[in-house]
């Protein structure tokens, strides 16, 4: 009889939520320090450690959260984690990768010059020309 891991599933899903409580302070302490002092060294550091620490558990927990929802259904293990360990380190590359453009954005126009509309996929990913000029 498959016993699928019921344990790993609340465990994943309970890391993930909670690795976003100190993510989320120390965005809001970093970004208050910033709009203080102007510092570019707040910035730097939210592009660091003190952040990417968090972020990394939270992408964990949904990657073992993303597997045991797999293992629901009887995947094998392996796939399970395979799959969803592509999945995540997609998604969490992506919001990584929107997170510190946002932080450009915010260095270089400050919090007026943050464009929101320029935070597309589109900009990700090049497109190609519709004859647009």
């Amino acid at each position: 009889m498959y016993d699928p891991p019921y344990v790993l599933l609340f465990a994943g899903l309970a890391t993930g939520i909670l690795s976003c409580i100190p993510f989320a302070a120390t965005l809001k302490t970093l970004v208050n320090e910033w709009k203080i002092n102007r510092s570019t060294r707040a910035i730097a550091e939210l592009r660091g450690p003190r952040m990417l620490l968090p972020f990394v558990a939270i992408a964990a927990g949904v990657c073992v959260f993303l597997a045991s929802c797999l293992q629901l259904f009887p995947f094998p293990t392996r796939i399970a984690y395979g799959l969803s360990a592509a999945v995540t380190a997609m998604m969490a590359g992506s919001v990584w990768f929107q997170f510190t453009r946002v932080l450009d954005q915010l260095e270089n126009r400050g919090l007026q010059g943050i464009d929101l509309d320029d935070l597309s996929l589109g900009k990700m990913i090049p497109q190609p020309n519709s004859g647009k000029e």
